[in-house]
């Protein structure tokens, strides 16, 4: 979380997830309802560390909610977390970021009046290489107000427009929201977020780059800003990391991703 002045605080997490729908050894049942498993445990710094979240993402969440657990470090004991979804606060994110503007969004769909408005040319963040070059230190890519412009790229792309528009009767902290969708990649690069007066409040950007190594096009950093508060977060930094991003095809055990294994695996 960057502050209006430049200054900021580093929260460091090991986060690992597992997509089941490529697993081979899944059965029919668990295809239908998981598409994937999620597990993120804070390392640093001190006064959040120890904690950790298991995630059982399921593909329709109006049918099946997603199943998530917390574990407290103080308490030392695995609890339902009911409230991972919608408009939640992000702890870690210094309430900059709600639990579904992770990824740009996700979760379930209930709460939108959702519109497909065609195609247009925007300038979008893409092929961002030189700002995750491994080396590069936080205080030259955090700057106040945005990231160092000279290690972003931009290009004209077209995107699909998309349009949320809060129900109602339906509680959310964004009265309307507007997704700009990479042609190409299918990846959501730029998000405008409006609050119930129906003014600007957020705007994320995914700067994306292509991973050959996956090969697929994903994002470098997600960045949140918020233009009230002229702050912003920044999930993602890593360049100062000795490894991070490790890709494999090995299929873990089920037990890894159960809840009982995140209270073993969440050591302060």
């Amino acid at each position: 979380a960057v502050q209006a002045n430049g200054d900021y605080s580093l929260v460091t997490t090991q986060q690992e997830a597992f997509f089941n729908f490529y697993n081979p050894e899944g059965s029919e049942e668990e295809l239908d309802n998981i598409i994937f498993y999620y597990t993120s445990f804070t390392q640093s710094p001190p006064r959040l560390a120890g904690s950790a979240i298991l995630i059982h993402e399921t593909l329709n969440q109006i049918i099946n909610p997603r199943n998530g657990w917390g574990y407290n470090a103080g308490q030392r004991r695995v609890r339902r977390a009911p409230n991972l979804g919608y408009d939640s606060p992000i702890a870690t994110a210094d309430n900059l970021r709600t639990a579904d503007d992770s990824d740009i969004f996700n979760g379930a769909l209930d709460r939108y009046n959702w519109n497909y408005e065609g195609v247009k040319e925007i300038y979008v963040p893409y092929n961002n290489y030189r700002i995750g070059e491994k080396g590069t230190p936080y205080s030259e890519i955090l700057g106040i107000s945005h990231l160092n412009p000279d290690l972003t790229r931009w290009e004209l792309h077209r995107v699909h427009v998309v349009e949320a528009t809060l129900k109602d009767g339906a509680r959310h902290i964004y009265g309307k929201r507007r997704f700009y969708v990479d042609e190409d990649s299918w990846n959501t690069l730029l998000l405008d977020q409006y609050d119930g007066r129906g003014e600007l409040w957020r705007v994320t950007m995914g700067l994306a780059k292509n991973y050959y190594e996956l090969p697929g096009v994903w994002t470098v950093l997600d960045v949140y800003h918020d233009l009230q508060a002229r702050r912003y977060h920044v999930l993602g930094l890593d360049t100062e990391e000795p490894n991070t991003r490790v890709l494999t095809e090995e299929v873990p055990n089920k037990r890894y991703y159960s809840p009982a294994s995140l209270r073993r695996r969440s050591v302060r």
